[in-house]
């Protein structure tokens, strides 16, 4: 699911309302300390209408800069790009989710929070971005597997580790060869995760994403007919058939076939509308623990939804 755009003004020290608080960018953007790690961001700062530095969230340009330099101020990650039209993931949002998760994580584990590359996690659907691998192995240390369809946002991914000393280690990149798959071709035979993570495409379909967007510009007073989109996004990460829910619904299905070899299975969830229906979804699967986990970042409200075919004692003991 692409991010909704955000409004073009925002103070350099401004709080990030809702912010998990371990989550780095709680405080705000610091541009000062931003332009030092990525001198090429100076060209995109503006000045905010209360003072201070902003950038134009509108401008696919000015996004993906902002996003390479906190990913290296921040997590020291060098080399960070996407190629042109692909999801350029606000990383604030995304970097809440794994401290989120950690926490979920922590309750099997005597209240810490699990770290080191002994806990693995699979993304399913690392993008071209790759960054809640790239943030979770520099915030906990954990390892990851990152799964995904599309063979050049792999390419890229692999680019982003490659410029990173100690990454292709720890993070590992798998294709998706079927598109009905979730979990299958995909994970090994007795490999184990401590959690599945996901950020599920939004829309049904194609013109479904493109009516969206183009609803997003008139909102923001540009022009209709234009095709950028500040966060981007190709077919496989805007929509597929059944949506959001169709594909968490998959996701649920074949979650059962690895009941014993994952702690925790979590997907983002963006309409709260939707989650009795995913509730009642995993009762039928099994599921023994269901968990929705609120998030928010401003005025934004978000969620993720987990499960687990663990009791609470085999929860306890995974660690």
């Amino acid at each position: 699911m692409p991010a909704r755009p955000r409004q073009p003004q925002e103070a350099s020290r401004s709080a990030k309302a809702g912010l998990h608080p371990r989550n780095r960018h709680a405080t705000g953007y610091n541009f000062s300390r931003l332009v030092t790690a990525s001198p090429e961001l100076r060209r995109f700062l503006q000045r905010a209408p209360h003072g201070g530095d902003t950038v134009d969230f509108t401008d696919p340009a000015a996004v993906k800069a902002l996003n390479r330099a906190l990913l290296a101020a921040a997590y020291g990650i060098q080399g960070w790009d996407v190629p042109p039209d692909y999801l350029c993931p606000p990383v604030p949002g995304r970097a809440d989710y794994l401290h989120h998760l950690a926490d979920l994580l922590a309750e099997g584990n005597g209240g810490a929070i699990p770290r080191g590359a002994g806990v693995r996690v699979l993304d399913v659907g690392v993008g071209a971005s790759a960054i809640y691998p790239l943030v979770g192995h520099r915030e906990y240390g954990w390892s990851f597997v990152g799964t995904d369809l599309d063979g050049v946002a792999l390419g890229s991914a692999a680019r982003i580790l490659a410029a990173n000393p100690g990454l292709p280690q720890a993070i590992a990149l798998r294709q998706q060869r079927d598109r009905t798959a979730i979990f299958q071709g995909v994970v090994a035979p007795g490999e184990r995760f401590a959690a599945t993570l996901c950020n599920p495409p939004f829309h049904a379909s194609l013109r479904e994403a493109r009516e969206a967007a183009q609803t997003k510009w008139r909102k923001l007073g540009r022009a209709a007919a234009s095709s950028a989109r500040n966060f981007g996004g190709q077919g496989a990460e805007l929509w597929c058939a059944g949506g959001e829910t169709g594909f968490i619904r998959r996701i649920i299905t074949e979650s059962r076939t690895l009941a014993d070899r994952v702690l925790w299975f979590t997907s983002l969830v963006s309409r709260s509308a939707e989650l009795p229906g995913l509730r009642r979804t995993l009762q039928q699967a099994g599921a023994v623990e269901i968990r929705v986990v609120p998030m928010a970042q401003g005025q934004k409200q978000s969620r993720f939804l987990a499960w687990s075919f663990l009791d609470e004692a085999a929860r306890k003991a995974w660690f």
